[in-house]
């Protein structure tokens, strides 16, 4: 399986502590050990070149942005492009139900359908997330939209895994920038290198929030040989990040 993993940690780091600071020198041995065979580091700037390049498009009467993630894709592909200049933040997040599988809540108890009261007058319509990964977000964005506005609907992910990607065009068109090719968990797999190391990657029904290097299981199937020292250098930064109350997501 190939792993795809975006890197949103270093730079963030580097703009929090600054250049030589343990906590960057920290994150950099985290990425320089990720990056080793079957795993593909991603970075913003490529991926902002090649969404964007699949333009233009006139002005959307409203953006939602799901999840802070969302929310700041909108605004980076706006800065470029004009694109988005009304956003809504829309409050999901994806949570384990306990039972193997996920459920799309609102992580600070908002219903979805109060959070999208009155957008059935926008003459156009974007959602934009950072990464379409099963596309379980996405779809119940858009069955809760009135059918008529998801015909003047468009959605755009930074990433995302191709297979994913008819369920959604079933609906609504959409734009990727990265689109990897593969078998959803079978092949290919994404996520961000932050949730390594802060807690909120790993939501759960009823219980606190995780990240991934509390799954030890997950980081000896992604990574291999080397899990053990990926698994020490984010609990060491994880303890530097929640000293200074940045240890969650």
């Amino acid at each position: 399986m190939i792993l795809y993993v975006h890197d949103d940690l270093i730079d963030d780091v580097l703009r929090r502590h600054g250049t030589g600071s343990p906590a960057v020198a920290l994150a950099g041995e985290i990425m320089a050990l990720v990056r080793r065979e079957h795993t593909i580091v991603l970075t913003l700037g490529p991926q902002l070149d090649a969404l964007t390049a699949q333009g233009p498009h006139a002005p959307f009467a409203l953006t939602l942005g799901i999840g802070p993630a969302g929310e700041r894709v909108a605004r980076q592909v706006h800065a470029r492009t004009g694109w988005f200049p009304t956003i809504r933040p829309v409050d999901l997040t994806r949570e384990e139900d306990g039972h193997g599988g996920y459920a799309v809540v609102p992580l600070h108890g908002v219903p979805l359908a109060t959070q999208l009261a009155g957008i059935d007058t926008a003459g156009t319509l974007a959602i934009v997330d950072d990464t379409l990964f099963s596309g379980i977000t996405l779809r119940t964005v858009l069955d809760a939209l009135p059918p008529v506005l998801c015909a003047r609907t468009r959605a755009f992910c930074l990433r995302g895994v191709a297979e994913s990607m008819p369920s959604i065009a079933a609906r609504c068109p959409i734009t990727v920038g990265f689109a990897a090719a593969g078998r959803l968990l079978e092949e290919v797999s994404f996520i961000n290198a932050s949730g390594l190391v802060r807690r909120g990657a790993i939501r759960r029904a009823g219980a606190a929030p995780l990240a991934f290097f509390e799954r030890p299981q997950w980081l000896r199937a992604w990574f291999p040989g080397r899990d053990a020292g990926v698994l020490r250098l984010c609990r060491d930064l994880h303890a530097v990040l929640d000293d200074l109350g940045l240890g969650d997501l």
